[in-house]
Parts: structure tokens; sequence; C-alpha cells
């Protein structure tokens, strides 16, 4: 859950999707055409020739189709709270989504300040991470570790944030989130308890079988852990207002940077 290196966070946020189940799953959907081909003959039996007419797209109805099907949804979040407000702790959870991917960007904000060009100093597209920074995500606001002047953590946050509801939404993703480590874990018990029950119960099979799966685990577990961070543990912090930053310790008793937020509709 965190992007710390120091230690990594048990909780496991659910997801909430967006979908609209209204837009038609098949069929056309209206295109607009070039001035070449909005107009059309039809020509019936018997040799006669309808008049021209135009073919003008319902570019009225287009727009909101596409809106709709946009992901993710501004108000997703504010929406799903009204309609199921009555179910404790959603708020916390959908809250603590948008925290953990505002805690991301940071890390990835706060990284790039030191590195923005490259010695040729010609731009780059390839994230830089500084792994002396971690983070852990509350539904109250997130620790930040590692040293850094807080009028750039103030900085950093306040861009972090602008960037993530911009259309930025990669930034959600980290590679040292605790969520990939957890589903490395996840990934490889259970593809060693497969192993163990698919191939013969001798040690040289299992040994081998331990080591394909553990091999497997390995491979997929980058990719994996990324799309539980973009579809499960962080969500784009729409909703949430920056209030304080302050230096406090956590749980642990080590000495952090808070960012506190708070949700707003």
């Amino acid at each position: 859950m965190n992007t710390s290196t120091f230690f990594s966070s048990g909780l496991s946020p659910f997801d909430f999707f967006s979908f609209d189940l209204t837009a038609p799953l098949t069929g056309n959907f209206p295109k607009v055409a070039d001035q070449a081909t909005l107009t059309k003959r039809r020509t019936p039996p018997f040799g006669n020739t309808y008049p021209l007419e135009r073919a003008t797209p319902n570019l009225e109805r287009e727009a909101p189709l596409r809106a709709s099907t946009d992901f993710p949804q501004s108000t997703q979040d504010a929406d799903l709270l009204k309609q199921l407000s009555f179910i404790p702790g959603l708020k916390e959870i959908l809250m603590l989504r948008q925290v953990h991917a505002l805690e991301h960007a940071t890390v990835w904000v706060l990284s790039e300040s030191n590195n923005v060009y490259t010695p040729s100093r010609e731009s780059t597209n390839v994230q830089v991470d500084n792994e002396l920074l971690g983070g852990l995500s509350t539904e109250h606001g997130f620790y930040l570790y590692g040293e850094v002047n807080i009028s750039d953590l103030r900085r950093a946050v306040t861009l972090a944030l602008h960037r993530l509801t911009s259309g930025e939404w990669d930034l959600a993703v980290h590679p040292r989130c605790g969520t990939n480590l957890s589903v490395a874990m996840l990934l490889t018990a259970g593809l060693a308890v497969s192993v163990h029950f698919l191939l013969p119960f001798r040690p040289i099979e299992q040994l081998i079988g331990l080591g394909l799966a553990a091999t497997t685990a390995a491979e997929l577990a980058p990719d994996l852990g990324s799309m539980a961070q973009r579809y499960l543990t962080t969500a784009i912090p729409f909703n949430l207002k920056i209030e304080n930053i302050i230096r406090k310790r956590d749980v642990w008793g080590r000495e952090a940077h808070f960012v506190q937020v708070n949700w707003q509709e």
C-alpha cells in the first residue's frame, strides 16, 4: 500500500468500477463523416432515382455517449458515496484509495525535481524514482519519509494533485508499492500449492515445481501488481483537498512529514 522502502502496509482497499451499463455493448456508434461522404444516392427498383439527401450525424447524441464511456469519471466516488452511504466505512475506503494515488504521485514529482534533465540537457520520458523517499497512506492523509524540504514538499503535493486530476493517471502507480509485494506473495503461494498437487509427490519433482512457481510468480508479479494498483488500491484524487503539512511521528515512532487532506464533493 505504500512506496516506503522501510516497510509495507497490509491494507487492501476495495475497488468500485464506474462502467456505464446503459451504453450499448454492440452495434455501430455514430461517426462523423467527411464532407465528401455527407451525401448519398438511393436507387430503388425499376431504375428510378430518389433525390439526394444529406446524411447528418447526430452529434448531440454522440457527445454524451463518448463522455459516458470515459474512465475514470471525476464524480464517480462522490456519486458512489451518495448511492451507498449506508455502507459503514465506505467513505474511508474511497478516501484511502485517493490518498494512496496522491502519495505515489508526490514521490514521483519529488524524484523528478532533482532529475529534470539528462546530462545532455535533453528531456526524457523515463520516470525517475528516488529510493530514499517512501510513504504510508491513511484515510486522513499520508506520511512521507525521507529528507525533504517542507516547501518543496508543499509544491510537489500541489503539483501532483494537479497532474493527476488533469489526466496523468500513470502517476498513481508506483513500482515500490506494497501492493506489488502482496501480489507477488499471493501469486507465489498460489502457484506453489497448485504445483504441489499437480506434480508427483517426489522430492525432485516438487523442488523443480517450486522453482518454476517462484520464477513464474517473479515474472508475472510486476504487471499484475501494477494492475492491482490501477484498479484496486488507488483512485484519482478528484475529491481530495490539501489541508496542511506538518512534521509528526507515525504509529511506529518514525518521524516524517504528514500531508493532511480532507474530502470535498
